[in-house]
């Protein structure tokens, strides 16, 4: 295994060899991870994750450390759980000419949800609480990696201004730009008072899982590849965005999560007022970063620009939106979440 990217064939050699699993192996889509799903002739099944060498040492130890955390913390939440190797290792190193990391996860079941046509305020009511209660099973981890640089950490947009140019439309490029400055007007200038800790901040319909015979269900919360220690209301936000309508209300259905959220985790009154702009920074974020890096990874244009064009159309919708309205809605969402907790 000299090169740096394994077959299916290796994965499965690998996988039989350090963790004694024997089954076959599938590539999956994914950013910049290898991922690998096993499946057992007994229907078992299991991932593999090689991390991608760019990636330092420490933060994919950051996320590994992530993961056995939740399980110690909160044994019952759907989240993906680091299988040991017989030796009992967590992170294995293969490869010639500078070693991969590999670990092998537990495979969770269930339906990406944006595989799913179905959507209902049951369903984002609970999306809010599992991410909540996620939330608050990470509030006490500590990493030396947890604070390292991402270029999805929400606090760190304005940085993505010298990307602007990548985006090719005129009207687009300014609608970007509008939200890159409402963020720095509004937005940044408080994000330093605001509570900080390690979140997913991922929370997008590929990165949740729901049961298939009742999509209602929440099965898992999944890839954990942007986990940073970052501004807490950030989670929620993004998870949100992907879920404001393209109807009359477009805060309607993004209320209902937040609604579930702040029943798991009290989201404070400083928070609720920067969850618009926060969503509309998140929209902003997909539609430059996905520019940026469709450009430079042509061969996997279509995984990269996969949520670029609803997000272009809810950016427009928070446009239209006057922010202090919205903020008093959501306030008013989370305040008679709590009156009737």
């Amino acid at each position: 295994m000299t090169d740096i990217r394994l077959s299916p064939d290796e994965a499965g050699r690998l996988v039989r060899a350090r963790w004694g699993i024997e089954g076959r192996a599938e590539a999956l889509s994914s950013e910049r991870d290898q991922n690998f799903r096993i499946e057992t002739a007994a229907g078992r099944r299991v991932l593999l994750k090689i991390a991608d060498p760019a990636e330092d040492r420490q933060v994919t130890n950051f996320q590994t450390e992530l993961l056995l955390h939740l399980e110690r913390a909160d044994p019952e939440l759907p989240a993906p759980r680091i299988l040991r190797t017989p030796e009992g290792a967590t992170e294995i190193e293969i490869g010639a000419g500078g070693p991969l990391v590999a670990r092998l996860l537990s495979f969770l079941d269930g339906t990406p949800l944006a595989a799913v046509a179905a959507r209902s305020p049951r369903q984002r009511r609970r999306i809010g609480e599992s991410l909540g209660r996620l939330g608050r099973a990470l509030a006490g981890f500590r990493h030396p990696a947890d604070e390292h640089e991402l270029i999805w950490d929400m606090a760190g947009a304005a940085r993505l201004r010298g990307l602007l140019g990548e985006i090719e439309d005129a009207d687009s490029r300014a609608l970007a730009e509008a939200g890159l400055d409402r963020f720095d007007d509004a937005v940044a200038p408080v994000l330093p008072g605001l509570r900080r800790q390690v979140i997913h901040a991922d929370a997008n319909p590929s990165n949740i899982l729901v049961d298939p015979a009742d999509p209602d269900t929440i099965a898992g919360i999944i890839d954990f590849g942007d986990a940073v220690r970052t501004v807490l209301a950030t989670d929620v936000a993004v998870a949100a965005a992907y879920h404001l309508s393209d109807g009359e209300d477009p805060l309607g259905p993004a209320g209902e999560l937040i609604a579930g959220y702040h029943a798991a985790l009290p989201l404070r009154p400083e928070e609720i007022g920067l969850l618009c702009d926060l969503m509309a920074t998140r929209l902003v974020m997909i539609v430059v970063i996905g520019a940026w890096r469709a450009r430079r990874n042509p061969e996997n244009r279509d995984y990269i620009l996969r949520n670029n064009r609803t997000a272009w159309a809810r950016l427009q919708r928070l446009a239209g939106l006057d922010r202090q309205m919205a903020a008093d809605r959501l306030h008013r969402i989370c305040r008679e979440e709590s009156a009737d907790a």
